[in-house]
Parts: C-alpha cells; structure tokens; sequence
C-alpha cells in the first residue's frame, strides 16, 4: 500500500468545520446513559450538605423527592440510592425493614418516576451497620474483624427481597462479598422477581477515591478495612476479569468498574474480553471532589474537565456512568 502522507492527507481537514467533527465523532454519551447516586436520611426538611462534597447532599424524603422529579425532567437514566437509618446495629437491620429508609426512598421515587427513569438501589450494608463494615462481622484466623461472608449472603437477599417488595427497577450489590450474584439472583427469583436486573460491582478496588462518599453515607470502618474483600489496586488486571466472568456465570446482567479514571485501563480491558455485556462505571466521590476543590479555586475549567473525564470513561468502553455531575451534564445538553 502506498504511504500517503502530508500534504496529500491533512488530518485536520476531520477538525475543521465543528459540525464535520461532530459527525465522526465515536465517542459520546447522553443524558440517558447516567446515574445520578442520591443519599437519603431519616427526617423531614433535611438538606444537609456534605462538607466533602460540594453541591452534594443528605437528603430527607420531603427533599429527596424534589431530586427525583428534577431527574425526571432533565431526561437522566435514572438513580442509585443509598439509605441513611436513623438507627444502626451490629447487622444493618433498617436495610431489612420494609418500612426502612431505603423501601420507603424506592417507593417514593418510583410513585414519582412512573417508569420514566430506573430507580436503583445500593445492595450492602455499611451505610446501615454500626460498624460501618459491608456485612456480619467475625474474627477471622488472624485475630482481626472481618465481615463473614456466607452469613452475609443471607442478609443480601433478605435486604433484596424487601427492596424489590418496593418496586426497585435494579439492584447494585455493591460489597465484593463471594457469591453475591448468584444467591441475590437465586433469592429474586425465588420470590417471583425475576424481572428484576442485577448490576453487579464486579470491580470495586480498595480506594482511596472513596474518602468522601463515606462522609456522605455515614459508613467509614470504626475499625480495620475494607481490603480483605475489595480488590487490591495493585492486583494483576486479569484478577479483575476473574471477577466479572464469575458474575457473569452467577447471573449479573451489568457489570461495573469502580473508580472511573483511575481504571480505565480494566475498563477497556472488560470490553475488549466481555463485549456483549453492558459496562458501567461509578465516577467516584474522591474524583469528584479533587475535580470540585480545583474548580474553586479557579485552576481548571469545571464544565470542561468533567465532559473531557466522562468522555474517557465512555472511550475505555462505558455504556452506564455514575456520577454527581449527572444533572450538571443533563443541563448542558
């Protein structure tokens, strides 16, 4: 083949003209590809704000429910909630309650919603445990707390059940615990919910990203870490496609990569090895907030930032983001 090159081939002849670059463009997302994650507390005429997160807030249902019609309007595609109990214990009960936070945030969103955005629900139990651990907690062989994971697995479905009892369109478990997938599947079912997806955490490393969301959902460990069962970011990459294949095999209809942009490297690896299956990805507080505090202080353009980050994570090959600038993104458009 012949190497034809400058001046017969001028690659800016794609750049020129804005409309012209608009049209070869590949990569792009929409509204409707996002996820707008929500807190929700006890209490009434709650809007409490979240030092870390700027613009971001703990919010009552009375609020809550403002957000939800907001969403409706701005064309997201739909919500991922995360409960805040008045009251904790050693095993997350409020998250097993059908008149919990979370059951009564569901159904207050989809009476809102009427099938005009997916309503999500968080799947563990740190926001609920007095711990702030994903699940039961036991001594392990070392002598330290770890979260005993087959006594977990039963909590999960208990915690399903009462979440699809309330209408949710998804479930997101979200804890890393071995198995979750298929004994959630399998409880779902059993139940008569088989409609309902599972979007799996396939891929949750041991953050530190994550330093903020815990502010906002009250879960930050009272003791030891969470790395016994979140993915060690230094681990092998093809540890994490391990991880999504086993989900995969359990019954996961999403999977998700968390962080964004840290990982996009096993973004693209997952869809390059599972093309076929759609990939999410959760733009995570701790990007948030680093993007947030450099906005303010006027060293970067916000807007600009967050569209060029979120292109990346469509790039690597993200079909589902999740991210706090859903609603920011949707007003650009």
């Amino acid at each position: 083949m012949t190497n034809i090159s400058f001046p017969t081939t001028r690659m800016r002849r794609l750049r020129y003209n804005p409309v012209l670059r608009n049209l070869v463009r590949e990569n792009f997302f929409s509204p409707d590809r996002l996820i707008l994650p929500l807190f929700v507390r006890t209490g009434v005429g709650i809007r409490q704000p979240i030092p870390s997160m700027p613009d971001q807030f703990q919010l009552s249902l009375d609020e809550f429910v403002k957000e939800v019609e907001e969403a409706v309007s701005l064309g997201l595609g739909g919500l991922i909630l995360f409960g805040i109990p008045e009251k904790k214990d050693a095993i997350g009960s409020d998250a097993m309650n059908d008149n919990g936070i979370i059951a009564q945030a569901v159904r207050a969103a989809k009476s809102i919603a009427k099938g005009r955005l997916l309503i999500i629900s968080d799947v563990c139990f740190c926001e609920y445990t007095e711990h702030g651990h994903c699940g039961v907690l036991c001594e392990n062989s070392y002598g330290q707390q770890d979260v005993d994971n087959d006594a977990t697995l039963e909590n999960l479905v208990r915690q399903v059940i009462v979440q699809a009892r309330a209408g949710v369109d998804m479930v997101a478990p979200s804890g890393m615990i071995d198995g979750m997938v298929g004994r959630i599947r399998h409880g779902l079912d059993a139940e008569g919910f088989n409609h309902i997806p599972i979007m799996s955490y396939s891929v949750k490393y041991a953050s530190a990203f994550y330093g903020p969301f815990r502010e906002a959902a009250e879960s930050s460990p009272k003791a030891g870490n969470r790395r016994s069962y979140q993915m060690d970011p230094a681990a092998s990459a093809y540890q994490a496609l391990r991880e999504i294949q086993l989900d995969i095999n359990e019954g996961a209809d999403i999977i998700m990569i968390k962080p964004a942009l840290a990982y996009l490297d096993i973004i693209k690896l997952a869809k390059e090895h599972f093309n076929g299956i759609p990939i999410a990805t959760y733009n995570v507080s701790g990007e948030y907030s680093m993007i947030k505090a450099a906005a303010e202080k006027g060293w970067l353009d916000e807007n600009a930032i967050v569209w060029e980050s979120l292109t990346a994570m469509s790039r690597a090959g993200a079909s589902i983001i999740l991210t706090y600038w859903a609603k920011n993104i949707a007003k650009l458009f």
